[in-house]
């Protein structure tokens, strides 16, 4: 006799990365040709689902874009949080990858599109953005205290996310990008 729930964790598991995946295509989706231009139609084509399919998953564009903002902020925020947890690393380095891994993967002819989407589209995300931006923000200034103190490492974590976004503005390849942070962060680590 077979319990009932013995297929259950796999289809919720299945569920949960197909979930994934159609909300990795509608960002690239809405990457490549901006919300406004995007259509159902074509996120479910990305996506190979159904049209009807993707409206079962979103009630709407707005909350599909919503989503895969989310996701896609979530992935970052977890990355910085592994790098700066290294503590085995220099803090310099864990610095830099951190900013790589929140900003510098956005720079460049592809990737950069995911960036201004995002930054295009503020009043539908709202909170969306900003949480994970507070959050970025805590975790660069709690690492920077460690060395710095407390007082100090909240105008140093400013300074560093200005610079790097002075940066990512200025230079147009993600090599260019971390290299020139590498130094900002050393100088400001002094």
């Amino acid at each position: 006799m077979s319990s009932p729930d013995v297929g259950h964790p796999s289809s919720t598991a299945a569920d949960s990365g197909r979930r994934t995946m159609v909300l990795d295509s509608a960002m690239v989706t809405f990457a490549r040709f901006g919300y406004r231009k995007t259509s159902m139609e074509e996120v479910a084509r990305a996506a190979r689902i159904s049209r009807p399919g993707l409206y079962f998953l979103f009630s709407s564009k707005e909350a599909l874009f919503r989503a895969a903002v989310a996701q896609a902020l979530d992935r970052d925020i977890a990355a910085v949080e592994d790098v700066l947890a290294d503590t085995g690393r220099p803090l310099l380095k864990r610095l830099v990858d951190a900013f790589d891994q929140w900003a510098g993967r956005y720079i460049g002819p592809l990737a950069s599109d995911v960036a201004v989407v995002i930054e295009d589209n503020p009043g539908l995300l709202g909170e969306i953005i900003e949480a994970p931006r507070r959050r970025f923000e805590e975790l660069i200034t709690d690492a920077i205290a460690i060395r710095s103190g407390r007082e100090a490492a909240p105008p140093v974590a400013r300074t560093m996310i200005s610079a790097s976004i002075g940066l990512k503005h200025q230079v147009a390849s993600r090599e260019d990008y971390l290299e020139r942070l590498e130094v900002a962060v050393d100088l400001l680590l002094r």
